[in-house]
């Protein structure tokens, strides 16, 4: 799993509530494997007019001004919904490292920990003034700094985060379950050889 310390970019909004994770990758994209750039599939419906299937020019993510955006700005209960860990597979293939939103559905918000993405929670008030920000300046930045727990908003305004410390940890450091298990492998290496000495007296 790739590492997340501190991010700068420009952030997308999409303040609507109520996102779900069908809205973020529609349910016949979900047999793909994960080795498949899922990326391609992000808001595919939504990103297109319904009558011609072509990109609506007004969707955010449709903007050019927003093609290198690596964070979202989000509306609360964001990827809510039913349990599909292609949402934050979509996200991430498409270049996003964070999502800010006021909640999260839960299952969205311990599969993007799990998967290299930080789901940030702060206040509805401090979001709505980060999407009014990013919404007037689309230029602008956002920094999140995971070892520090802090969102600095374009106007230089810091707001501290809350991350489980278990979780925080193995995203610093870029372990998944399965790296986890292998970084402790000399210390399950010793419990086997000590586990085999006493019993076998």
């Amino acid at each position: 799993m790739e590492a997340f310390t501190r991010l700068t970019s420009v952030a997308v909004p999409l303040p609507r509530p109520n996102i779900d994770t069908d809205q973020i990758i529609p349910a016949r994209f979900l047999s793909r494997p994960r080795e498949v750039d899922h990326g391609e599939f992000l808001f595919h419906d939504a990103r297109r007019r319904p009558e011609t299937g072509e990109q609506d020019p007004e969707f955010p993510l449709n903007r050019e001004v927003f093609g290198a955006a690596r964070i979202i700005v989000a509306g609360r209960n964001f990827a809510c919904g039913s349990s599909r860990e292609s949402a934050v597979w979509a996200l991430f293939d498409a270049g996003f490292r964070c999502a800010i939103a006021p909640s999260f559905g839960d299952i969205f918000r311990t599969n993007g920990m799990k998967n290299g993405l930080l789901p940030v929670v702060l206040p509805a008030e401090a979001v709505a003034a980060l999407t009014a920000q990013v919404e007037a300046a689309p230029e602008a930045e956002v920094t999140v700094d995971l070892r520090a727990l802090e969102v600095t908003f374009p106007d230089g305004s810091v707001h501290g985060f809350e991350v489980d410390p278990f979780a925080r940890h193995c995203l610093l450091e870029g372990l998944d379950e399965i790296g986890l298990t292998l970084s402790l492998e000399d210390e399950i290496a010793a419990f086997e050889r000590r586990y085999g000495r006493e019993n076998t007296r």
